[in-house]
């Protein structure tokens, strides 16, 4: 590969931009479920409900997801260093009141301003990475990115019941500072203007709808599990996104220099590889919530212990994505996502007839061998939609990729714990049974909540089933060779 160049024709490291970027953004990808395990310690901590201290994932995520729409725009007016180093060092004040709050309003706080780095930083990164490798080395490209994505989430939850056990909450976010300050000083050498920016007009509407209509969005779907489907809640912060987002789309499409360039979505294969995307997206995080429900439910074990069982899928996917890129950039996308999706269907399927006694080692490997399929699917079909945009509309691809993946994910995860929680209810045996028959009301019970369970998981199968058949759609751009790009 040729010597790369950034935006002002000066050449740069490229191998060393790459490092800075991963490591940053595996920071800011851990982030958000570093505190799975942590709630109960926070509860008691801060003396807050569990409703309340949920609200550090709900609000992460809402403002996370507001964040990527937005992030186009900025991606696309400021030069690329400063605005990697101004995310991160967002970030890095985000974890700091993090680690230092004397109560949960300024926790909760350090946990939204940790949000408004992430939603910058994730779609940021993956645009460099699309935009400073040539089409042909993309999938590689784009793979190193998936070890984040992939790994970082997983290992969450057993990084921090081990931190929670052996320390204090504290350092779940002290743990993130001294990296977060070695990827700034690093990103101050390494880092370039790899991205071309331009003097964009602020829209100030849309800024407003965007964050008002995916916020809503966001928060109806988030709210789903602890209020059910037909809550005035749910139910009014669904209509009021979906309204807004028609005004948003709307907005967008008649603008000149859009604030999000909706146009990408004409593009066939683009829609098709971000629908394929999100299926998986829908499967791995559905599963990834669901199961160590099961695990502590159902088999008593403790957070650490379920997160313990994941993590060998973890570490797996983390494996399988740069060797998934390199197969992309050799045979393409097709064939991987195919062949992906029948394995994480194929992988699903056993969960539907797990029991009480299923042995925890046929768990572990279950879920790695799931993994292994959505390795497989998740970055190749994004950068095989990537490749039919042109360089000047990846930013934007992006956001939008990102943002139609948040919302599925956020769809997926309210149908799964709906489905869990309905088919639980109606399945438990009637309140009489309790005392006429008490251990067979508890065996019972316990059958109606492996219900709840089995559906849960057959639910998350038929998105595998959705996006095993949209793969047959998916197509691969011939005219790879000589594409320009940044680097």
């Amino acid at each position: 590969m040729k010597q790369a160049v950034d935006v002002h024709g000066k050449s740069y490291h490229r191998g060393l931009l790459v490092f800075v970027l991963l490591i940053g953004n595996f920071c800011t990808v851990l982030n958000q479920t570093i505190l799975a395990t942590a709630f109960p310690t926070l509860m008691n901590y801060f003396h807050v409900s569990a409703s309340t201290v949920q609200w550090l994932t709900t609000g992460f995520m809402l403002v996370n997801g507001i964040m990527i729409p937005i992030s186009a725009f900025l991606i696309n007016r400021f030069s690329t260093k400063k605005l990697y180093m101004t995310a991160m060092t967002i970030f890095f004040l985000g974890t700091l009141t993090c680690f230092i709050a004397p109560n949960f309003p300024t926790l909760f706080m350090g946990r939204l301003i940790q949000a408004l780095a992430v939603g910058i930083a994730l779609p940021m990164v993956q645009t460099i990475m699309l935009s400073i490798f040539p089409p042909e080395k993309r999938g590689i490209a784009m793979g190193l990115t998936g070890i984040v994505v992939g790994l970082a989430p997983a290992i969450g939850p057993s990084l921090s019941g081990w931190i929670i056990d052996q320390s204090t909450w504290r350092n779940l976010f002290g743990l993130l500072l001294p990296i977060v300050v070695v990827v700034l000083i690093a990103a101050m050498f390494f880092m370039r203007d790899v991205l071309p920016s331009q003097d964009l007009h602020l829209d100030i509407p849309s800024i407003f709808l965007s964050m008002i209509g995916f916020g809503s969005l966001l928060y109806g779907f988030s709210s789903v599990g602890e209020k059910g489907w037909f809550s005035s809640t749910v139910l009014v912060s669904l209509a009021i996104g979906v309204v807004v987002i028609f005004f948003f789309v709307r907005r967008q499409l008649k603008m000149e220099t859009p604030f999000l360039d909706l146009r990408v979505f004409k593009e066939k294969q683009f829609v098709i590889s971000t629908m394929v995307g999100s299926m998986v997206f829908m499967m791995m995080i559905g599963v990834e919530m669901v199961l160590p429900m099961y695990i502590q439910n159902i088999r008593g074990e403790d957070a650490f212990h379920s997160g313990l069982t994941l993590l060998p899928g973890a570490l797996l996917i983390g494996i399988m994505m740069p060797i998934a890129g390199g197969l992309y950039d050799k045979y393409g996308a097709h064939r991987l996502a195919i062949t992906g999706l029948t394995i994480a269907t194929c992988g699903t399927l056993p969960l539907i007839f797990l029991t009480t006694k299923t042995p925890m080692m046929f768990l572990v490997v279950i879920y790695a061998v799931r993994m292994f399929g959505i390795s497989m699917v998740m970055m190749p079909v994004t950068t095989s939609g990537m490749n039919y945009l042109p360089v000047n509309k990846i930013s934007h691809g992006s956001a939008a990729n990102n943002t139609v993946r948040q919302v599925m994910g956020s769809i997926g995860t309210a149908i799964l714990v709906s489905v869990l929680s309905n088919v639980t209810t109606h399945s438990m045996p009637s309140a009489s049974l309790m005392k006429e028959l008490p251990f067979l009301f508890k065996q019972e019970a316990m059958q109606a909540t492996l219900n709840g369970y089995h559906v849960a998981f057959l639910v998350s199968c038929f998105f595998g089933i959705i996006g095993f058949v949209l793969a047959f759609f998916v197509r691969d751009k011939k005219e790879q060779k000589g594409a320009k790009h940044n680097g």
